[in-house]
């Protein structure tokens, strides 16, 4: 019997009710999501954004499309590479000082290639721990990322893809669960139901889905017309563009 990552029907994600949460249950919801949202800026590294280009992102939702994941799933994936591989840069640059500072000469070209080496293998990992976070979908189990990862002419083990998922849970420090831009999404919809807005809840999620997918695909391009209009000039500085980033 196949895996249910490769049932043929496509899955359907469930139409959300919004409006029916008690009021204490709300506002539990959104001091929390504010405090975990100014605890993320206070801490957001240099190289926070580094790995969303749109073609990494693109690829990971056509991926999570192809294993028919729900939509929390895709956004939980990219922002688990994000913080990844951004641990992981931080660590290797962490690493390549020191090795010089002891006289042994940069290693920063090694690391950079181990990077670049595991990109994919990690990236799908980042995948498979999403699925597994979405317990009433399907999951990325190993045979199905085995099989893709063969598809494109890598030869990795099973043992190889469980160290992966390992590497990535221990860099993170096994807090893989945290909230997505969809979880406040999600929320002002519910303080919306709450508040008797009678807009059609399906047309509207799916809007916001849409325009979800769209900021992560065109992140670049937003920021930088958000930069301009900002700045209230077209062609910003360098110094500008990276306090933007």
């Amino acid at each position: 019997m196949g895996s249910r990552a490769q049932a043929a029907p496509r899955y359907r994600d469930p139409v959300p009710a919004f409006g029916t949460a008690a009021p204490e249950a709300i506002e539990d919801a959104l001091m929390r999501l504010a405090a975990e949202n100014e605890r993320h800026l206070s801490a957001l590294p240099e190289e926070a954004g580094c790995f969303r280009e749109p073609r990494i992102v693109e690829f990971m939702f056509l991926l999570a499309d192809k294993w028919r994941l729900d939509q929390a799933a895709r956004y939980q994936a990219v922002e688990l590479l994000e913080r990844f591989m951004t641990k992981q840069v931080e660590q290797m640059a962490k690493s390549s000082r020191k090795h010089c500072e002891q006289g042994g000469g940069s290693s920063w070209s090694s690391l950079e290639e181990q990077i670049y080496n595991t990109f994919v293998l990690r990236l799908v990992s980042c995948i498979q721990l999403a699925s597994k976070l979405s317990l009433h979908y399907n999951r990325v189990n190993s045979d199905v990322a085995l099989k893709f990862l063969q598809s494109l002419k890598f030869s990795y083990t099973k043992q190889e893809l469980l160290e992966s998922e390992l590497a990535v849970l221990k860099a993170l420090h096994f807090q893989v669960n945290v909230s997505t831009p969809l979880a406040y999404v999600e929320l002002l919809l519910e303080v919306l139901g709450y508040n008797g807005c009678f807009l059609p809840t399906k047309p509207l999620h799916q809007m916001c889905i849409e325009l979800l997918d769209f900021s992560y695909l065109s992140r670049d391009a937003i920021y930088d017309t958000l930069l301009k209009t900002t700045i209230e000039n077209s062609a910003p500085s360098k110094l500008q563009v990276l306090w933007s980033i």
